[in-house]
């Protein structure tokens, strides 16, 4: 059988070992053979988890705020270089080398715009 404890449990079981470390809580009799088993072992293995689990919830709210910042230092950059095409276009002129260069289209290279011819008028057909 393949090892799969590199994934999460199922939610039903992580849900059902936490009730059943809540129940184990108020038996005040129990006293398990093996030590790994006792109560305050348990209950640090629990905090342990509690630990975990909000450390993964600040890395997860960390993660989404430096995502957050990083989109928009990408939409911040792409404003200025926007800018910067239009800088270029204003000082340079629609047709220079220095807007091709920066991956625009010289005025002169564009296409000039031709009309396509109009549809032939459809004769109306007949009301019956």
């Amino acid at each position: 059988m393949a090892n799969t404890r590199n994934s999460w449990l199922p939610v039903a079981v992580a849900q059902a070992d936490i009730e059943s470390y809540l129940a184990l809580k108020v038996m005040p009799d129990y006293q398990p053979f093996n030590v790994d088993f006792s109560l305050p072992n348990v209950a640090n293995l629990h905090d342990r988890l509690q630990a975990a689990r909000e450390a993964e919830l600040h890395a997860q709210h960390a993660h989404a705020a430096a995502r957050d910042a990083a989109i928009a230092a990408q939409w911040a950059f792409h404003d200025a270089i926007l800018g910067v095409k239009n800088q270029v276009k204003a000082l340079y002129g629609p047709d220079s080398d220095q807007l091709a260069a920066l991956g625009l289209k010289k005025k002169s290279e564009r296409k000039a715009a031709t009309r396509s011819p109009k549809a032939a008028a459809r004769p109306e057909e007949p009301a019956t």
